[in-house]
């Protein structure tokens, strides 16, 4: 079967990349930077963008995975999408947090914590992760943000806060919060066996 076949799986895609197959490439490249691009779409907020933009991130991030291969294993269905997007989300969060370091009226914070993994990274599955990005898809903008800073970049309050121009880490909590339990809400809806 040739590399770009559409039934060509992707555990065979990224075997034959790892042996320097260009088509193999060329296809994993086809078939995953669109999907990756509409799913991180939005997810780098406007004020941490300097010279790059969300599609740039993605683009990069699965230029160097492809790049470095012979690191990743694939042992299942979808591994290679799960490696992908946290890189890509570990490349946004290390943007972000660039973007907050950068002077700003208030100076540069004194005290930013490294964080690992979150635990929604951790612990999600596939269906789960549809579910949640159909909820993100179901809030304003303002909502979403506040949801990625907490759930996805791990932000604590005052931070958000800042980030989001509100006056404290409580209006912040409570207007995360709200947001956090619209996303609950609509998962619980469109879950199997749900209110769907």
């Amino acid at each position: 079967m040739p590399p770009d076949s559409p039934l060509h799986e992707t555990s065979e895609l990224l075997r034959l990349a790892k042996d320097g197959d260009e088509r193999a490439r060329e296809t994993l490249l086809a078939r995953y930077l669109p999907r990756l691009q509409r799913w991180a779409s939005g997810r780098l907020p406007a004020w941490a963008r300097s010279l790059v933009d969300t599609s740039d991130v993605v683009q990069d991030v699965f230029l160097r995975t492809l790049q470095g291969l012979d690191r990743i294993e694939v042992r299942g269905p979808g591994i290679f999408q799960a490696y992908v997007r946290r890189a890509v989300l570990n490349r946004i969060r290390d943007e972000v947090r660039w973007a907050s370091r950068r002077p700003g009226p208030d100076g540069v914070p004194e005290d930013l914590a490294a964080h690992g993994p979150t635990p929604l990274e951790q612990a999600i599955t596939a269906d789960t992760l549809a579910r949640y990005e159909e909820a993100l898809a179901a809030l304003g903008d303002d909502e979403r943000e506040l949801v990625h800073l907490r759930l996805e970049l791990d932000f604590a309050y005052d931070e958000i806060a800042r980030m989001t121009g509100r006056p404290s880490a409580d209006a912040a909590r409570m207007a995360t919060r709200r947001a956090i339990a619209r996303v609950a809400e609509v998962m619980e809806a469109h879950r199997p066996g749900g209110a769907s």
